[in-house]
């Protein structure tokens, strides 16, 4: 869970520092999923290898979620780049000043809470015109039948996200010795 969170934050950093088109072609939706309707609690420490265009960056996040909370530190080189903490109605950030501003809590906890999260959850926060699709260990994202987010399992640690609407690839690994991803 941990790694989700920091390759997401990664991607996002990436994403702030390489060129990009003014707007995405489309804005994905928010999820704002209660901590406890993962159903389970999780405490992961996790690799985070992020790449938006050729640019590649590798974090490191601690991700913690009981049924009151998700909390989520990511770093860089030893370096705290943000934390977060979701009660379910507040999302409360804390930010370097060298985090660049595209790196944005609200999208990382999205793309945790749709990689992590039960489908139906899922599913029950999207808005009309969204769907939510699984197959195997693949999860997508769609509108209007194309897929702008997806999630593969590629095994019990590692997750790998690319999120088309912003341009980004993100892999996601437990620490040997971790827990498997949710």
């Amino acid at each position: 869970m941990h790694r989700l969170i920091a390759c997401l934050l990664m991607g996002l950093l990436l994403a702030a520092c390489a060129t990009r088109p003014a707007s995405p072609a489309v804005v994905l939706p928010s999820l704002r999923l209660a901590p406890a309707a993962l159903g389970q609690q999780v405490a992961l420490q996790q690799r985070l290898v992020f790449r938006f265009g050729e640019h590649v960056r590798e974090l490191d996040a601690l991700l913690e979620v009981d049924a009151d909370a998700v909390r989520l530190a990511v770093q860089a080189m030893g370096r705290t780049g943000v934390s977060l903490q979701w009660d379910g109605t507040t999302l409360s950030e804390e930010r370097a000043a060298w985090l660049p501003a595209a790196v944005r809590g609200e999208r990382v906890l999205d793309d945790v809470q749709f990689s992590l999260w039960p489908a139906d959850a899922v599913r029950a926060a999207l808005p009309v015109g969204w769907e939510l699709v699984e197959s195997g260990d693949k999860r997508e994202l769609r509108k209007d039948g194309h897929a702008w987010l997806t999630r593969d399992r590629v095994d019990a640690t590692t997750l790998r996200v690319h999120n088309k609407a912003d341009g980004y690839h993100l892999t996601i690994e437990s620490m040997a010795g971790g827990a498997p991803i949710p």
